[in-house]
């Protein structure tokens, strides 16, 4: 079993994809890391040495935000446009959608259920 990062990677996957099931590695960036250690992509998990996998954990570790570090950087950059008082941080505080979208008729993931409005 492959554990990079604090994740289990699954075992009959594809390396390149495997990869991407840690927070803040995609496939441009897991393929970057194969092609800098020297690593086919078609390899699968299982097939990987402890050496191999020592190699992608040290450059991720190297060059990379991931996991908890990143959830908390993301987190504390949300906080600090909030506290700026920002627009985005402003629809931030509010719920609503915060990169322009428009909010009449659609927004149902951000604003949450349909709060209706009864009239007497």
């Amino acid at each position: 079993m492959a554990r990079i990062a604090g994740v289990d990677l699954p075992k009959k996957k594809r390396v390149e994809y495997a990869l991407t099931y840690i927070y803040g590695i995609g496939l441009k960036s897991s393929r970057d890391i194969l092609n800098a250690i020297g690593i086919s992509f078609d390899k699968r998990v299982n097939d990987l040495s402890e050496d191999e996998i020592s190699r992608i954990a040290k450059k991720i570790q190297e060059n990379y935000i991931v996991e908890g570090d990143l959830r908390k950087k993301v987190t504390m950059d949300i906080k600090a446009l909030m506290d700026l008082g920002s627009y985005r941080g402003l629809r931030h505080r509010k719920g609503l959608p915060v990169r322009g979208q428009t909010t009449k008729n659609n927004a149902r993931t951000r604003k949450g259920k349909k709060k209706t409005v009864g009239s007497k």
